[in-house]
């Protein structure tokens, strides 16, 4: 699994204690210094520098809070068959409560669903978080798996005992 732009690790450290074998990349070598007794840590500048994982591809990528746009199509190609994206950040409308503010930094409408072509949308949302405030957009995608005799099964949480 790949934490991209991982920073101190809040996601890693919970992933990493419940199984998950990880990678975790970020610019910040003392933020990521602690985690390399969890994950392979890779140093590296997203924005500024080549892909720091050439041919590499993961069974889940996690993006959270970070955007660079020119970075959507390698987060996409990073993916296994099957593999799962998990990517949620700020969007349009956050500068009417905090930051970030700068359009460059924020989603446009339906922008995660147009940068994840190809992939088996199984959850988006775009809209307004109370807790702490802010506007956010998420999506959880699925790379198409090989093909099976049976259709893949996505289970959706529902009321106990039967289906949503």
């Amino acid at each position: 699994m790949l934490d991209l732009a991982c920073g101190s690790g809040r996601h890693l450290r919970w992933l990493a204690a419940s199984g998950f074998r990880l990678t975790g990349v970020d610019r910040d070598a003392a933020a990521v210094a602690p985690l390399r007794a969890l994950a392979e840590i890779e140093v590296a500048d997203l924005e500024g520098a080549a892909w720091p994982l050439p041919g590499r591809r993961f069974d889940a990528v996690l993006v959270a809070n970070y955007l660079w746009r020119p970075l959507l199509p390698r987060i996409v190609e990073a993916l296994a068959e099957g593999g799962v994206l998990i990517y949620e950040t700020f969007a349009a409308g956050n500068e009417s409560v905090g930051r970030p503010a700068r359009a460059d930094f924020l989603l446009q409408p339906g922008e995660l669903l147009r940068a994840t072509p190809g992939l088996r949308v199984v959850s988006y949302e775009d809209g307004f978080l109370d807790a702490p405030r802010r506007f956010v957009q998420r999506i959880a995608a699925v790379a198409s798996p090989p093909a099976a005799a049976e259709p893949p099964r996505y289970p959706l949480a529902g009321p106990a005992g039967g289906a949503g």
